[in-house]
């Protein structure tokens, strides 16, 4: 499954510059080499000392002021591309090197064409990774790809003719979304100088594009989707097994560009089956789980309800789900498994001190989180009817990873209808 989330974000990058609708040749293409330098915090007890962390960035991207599609317009002609980029954590022997391709867009911030704000959501390879004997200490990442994601906020504090220069600070992370521990992750805070060079293919920009007076819309749907995740349970269990999800959302589409809306959600773990149904040390006669075994497969499923935000670029979607658990009843489980001593064995003494079941416990239990990209067959600026997608999210209990997913969806938009314009 990393490869082909590897694969996917290189897909949605390719699109987010092929969808442009107008003049290409006269969009405003940016260049924009970056380097940056800050502190890789500690992810584990007995972490390797690190130096300063150094970052070199290079970035494509492309300005959307003649982009005639309503998405562009409705979030005030940001920027979207791809970067790909190099990291030297601080300390090459243990934590290696990361290499990291990502998409992403800039917002304007502050009312301000001074101050954006960048994000992105891609994946890294590593070239250094956990292994219990070579490298014992670095308990970051135990795969080779995972997940990468940054949030930056800049300030243009110099523009020429031919070149935008910035400074900025933000939040780098670095996660296999649970798919194989040790997997404490790389979080980084860190500060930039970047110089976007305009127009470097010396295009001609003299445009006359005539930008539409977009009429306010506003619509319903309703979305039904299957995903398939992997994850891990504990050191003890490592090895990948199937999330099986089914959910559905109805909600609200605005301007072709916003959603929200409510929905539920339907899982199965196949980690928790397969621990009950091999009667493993927990669920055994007389330990404190033992009465999973009366219904496996029910003890081994996660319900609940969903809030959900979306912002279209047509064809793409930037995805964030929040919801409630009303049903995760082996979460306990894994909680108690992952949270006492450390490396706790397959087979659990009785004396053995497990996690405890205190307020951090509780607020993950009961909260999950999904962040992630889809890619629409019909672009939403068409506002379609019928709609299927491919998504690649990740899950978590409230920040903390829980699977990484890949996902088939539909969507039906009905009760079409116009506001006032503009």
């Amino acid at each position: 499954m990393k490869n082909q989330l590897t694969i996917f974000f290189l897909f949605v990058s390719f699109f987010t510059f092929a969808q442009t609708e107008g003049n290409w040749k006269k969009s405003a293409l940016t260049f924009t080499p970056e380097i940056l330098f800050g502190k890789t915090m500690e992810a584990n007890g007995g972490f390797p000392e690190t130096k300063l962390q150094k970052q070199a960035v290079f970035s494509i991207g492309r300005y959307h002021t003649n982009n005639l599609q309503q998405w562009a317009q409705r979030l005030k002609r940001p920027k979207t591309g791809l970067s790909i980029g190099i990291t030297d954590f601080g300390n090459l022997d243990s934590l290696g090197l990361a290499l990291t391709a990502m998409p992403f867009i800039e917002f304007k911030a502050f009312g301000s064409n001074r101050w954006k704000i960048l994000t992105g959501m891609g994946a890294s390879y590593f070239t250094k990774k956990f292994n219990a004997e070579t490298n014992p200490q670095n308990q970051a990442v135990t795969t080779d790809i995972t997940w990468a994601f940054r949030m930056y906020l800049y300030y243009q504090f110099l523009s020429t003719k031919n070149i935008d220069w910035k400074m900025g600070l933000g939040y780098s992370h670095h996660s296999n979304g649970h798919t194989r521990l040790l997997n404490q992750g790389y979080n980084s805070f860190l500060v930039s100088l970047s110089a976007d060079i305009k127009n470097p293919l010396k295009r001609d920009e003299n445009d006359q594009t005539i930008i539409p007076e977009y009429k306010k819309t506003v619509y319903d749907y309703f979305a039904i989707r299957g995903g398939l995740g992997q994850n891990v349970l504990a050191l003890a269990f490592n090895d990948k097994k199937n999330v099986y999800t089914i959910a559905g959302e109805y909600g609200r589409v605005y301007n072709n560009t916003y959603k929200v809306g409510i929905g539920f959600y339907y899982r199965f773990y196949q980690n928790y089956y397969d621990y009950i149904e091999g009667n493993e040390s927990l669920v055994q006669d007389g330990r404190e789980f033992e009465y999973f075994k009366s219904d496996p497969w029910s003890y081994s499923t996660n319900f609940g309800v969903s809030l959900h935000g979306e912002i279209f670029l047509n064809h793409l979607g930037i995805d964030l789900q929040l919801g409630y658990n009303f049903h995760k009843p082996a979460y306990k489980l894994e909680w108690r498994i992952n949270e006492g001593w450390d490396n706790t064995p397959r087979e659990i003494p009785e004396y053995w001190t497990l996690g405890e079941l205190d307020g951090s416990y509780k607020k993950k239990h009961r909260i999950s989180s999904r962040l992630g990209l889809k890619y629409y067959l019909i672009g939403m600026e068409q506002a379609p009817k019928n709609n299927f997608y491919i998504g690649a999210h990740l899950n978590a209990n409230l920040g903390q990873a829980d699977f990484t997913e890949l996902s088939l969806g539909y969507v039906h938009s009905f009760n079409f209808r116009n506001k006032v314009s503009r």
